[in-house]
């Protein structure tokens, strides 16, 4: 095992909603714009860079939250949160700030990295098969900052990567690892766990899952047949270990079952651009930087980043 410090995949929209509904909305910039998302993301990121101690920091980026692949296989998928046409409902005040988010971080020389047509979720999911695609002794340990458990599908003990979950805030990160996968969710892997949510499905994202079948009995059925595949093939063999209404919600379920994996497992080669991930020392453009701090009231925040990122180089 390395003894390199970890690349860190900020699931950088999960953390600025957080961010927008964790902050009040009466901080503002001098002109009275709210830049609460913008000042949170900036702290979250500080108090990052301080805990974790990173060699590299991405910000990854959805270039597309609702991907047309996914939304062919499965046309509910994240149907719910669309307003008008195919535009996901941000509030707007979250929605004006998301440009200043950019420019801060370019300011600072943080990567931020996505993919036409993919999703966060997949250029995290690439950047990881990538990073542990390397010899074992040039690889960093990944830890993926993310207040979705569809990333748990990436914990990999063996190969050095888990999920620091935002369930309680930055400040007390649920670390998960395949222990806390077994703890929390009775599976033993991070693949074990995308399986159970296609099974299960995800309310939230517009997956149904097999009707009937919950997270419980989904573990139970990837314990004795150890994966989706072995479940069908009991299905399929009339397995005496499916009880009748089991094989019958799976035989119902079959033409979910059929494209759920290709929407529920992120991607592991996007076509995402290389980018320097190295976590900056300095800024890469102070003097824009002090611009930004000044016109949108944020120089408490950026210092806390500026002082994090120097500390932790």
């Amino acid at each position: 095992m390395t003894d390199r410090r970890p690349l860190l995949l900020l699931d950088t929209a999960s953390l600025y909603f957080r961010a927008f509904f964790g902050v009040p909305d009466s901080v503002k910039a001098p002109d009275g714009t709210p830049v609460n998302a913008v000042r949170g993301l900036l702290d979250m990121t500080a108090r990052l860079v301080t805990a974790r101690r990173p060699e590299g920091l991405v910000a990854c980026w959805d270039d597309d939250w609702r991907p047309a692949f996914r939304v062919e296989a499965i046309p509910s998928y994240k149907a719910h949160r669309v307003a008008q046409g195919d535009e996901e409902e941000v509030p707007d005040l979250l929605t004006a700030q998301i440009p200043v988010i950019v420019e801060v971080l370019e300011a600072f020389g943080i990567a931020r990295v996505g993919a036409p047509g993919f999703e966060a979720d997949d250029v995290i999911g690439t950047l990881t098969a990538r990073e542990t695609a390397l010899p074992a002794g040039e690889r960093r340990p990944v830890e993926v900052v993310t207040g979705d458990r569809d990333l748990f599908q990436l914990v990999d003990d063996a190969l050095g990567v888990r999920v620091l979950y935002t369930s309680r805030g930055i400040s007390d990160l649920d670390v998960v690892d395949q222990a806390r996968l077994a703890e929390k969710y009775d599976v033993v892997s991070g693949q074990a766990y995308a399986e159970m949510a296609v099974l299960r499905g995800d309310s939230s994202d517009g997956l149904p899952g097999v009707a009937g079948i919950g997270e419980k009995t989904a573990a139970a059925m990837l314990h004795r047949y150890g994966s989706l595949d072995g479940i069908l093939a009991a299905l399929e063999a009339r397995d005496p270990g499916l009880t009748q209404a089991q094989r019958r919600r799976l035989t119902e379920g079959l033409p979910y079952l059929a494209v759920a994996q290709g929407v529920v497992n992120v991607a592991r080669d996007a076509p995402v651009a290389d980018a320097d991930d190295a976590l900056p020392r300095t800024a890469a453009d102070p003097d824009r930087l002090v611009e930004l701090a000044q016109r949108w009231g944020l120089t408490s925040s950026v210092a806390r980043l500026v002082d994090a990122l120097a500390a932790g180089s």
